[in-house]
């Protein structure tokens, strides 16, 4: 499997990732700061976030050379990390607009593969 392929996968997987911790850690702040429960929670979610927004960030920074994509482009997928589920939607503009296309492959599948 080509790098650039295996980047893609990686980074597609990420985001979805990103945004399932996203969902953890909220619900872990809820039982922290608004049942009081217990900071169980976002002692686990929190590190995991934490792994998946780093390994996001830099699959994302891998793409930008790969895919040479224009800077604005790149500081959308870095600022898409920044907001509860946004790398989703990101991902999938990127994967119509072609920013996620691998090595060899059609504009019209690159957006197949993108679920559209």
């Amino acid at each position: 499997m080509p790098l650039k392929t295996a980047v893609i996968r990686a980074f597609r997987m990420l985001a979805i990732a990103e945004a399932f911790s996203w969902a953890a850690l909220l619900t872990g702040m809820y039982f922290k700061w608004i049942a009081g429960t217990g900071e169980l929670g976002v002692q686990i979610a929190g590190p995991i976030h934490g792994a998946l927004f780093i390994g996001y960030g830099i699959a994302a920074m891998a793409l930008w050379r790969l895919q040479r994509w224009p800077l604005a482009v790149a500081l959308f997928a870095g600022l898409s990390a920044v907001f509860p589920f946004a790398t989703l939607a990101f991902e999938r503009w990127a994967g119509k607009r072609g920013h996620l296309q691998e090595a060899g492959q059609s504009p019209a599948r690159a957006r197949e593969a993108a679920g559209v």
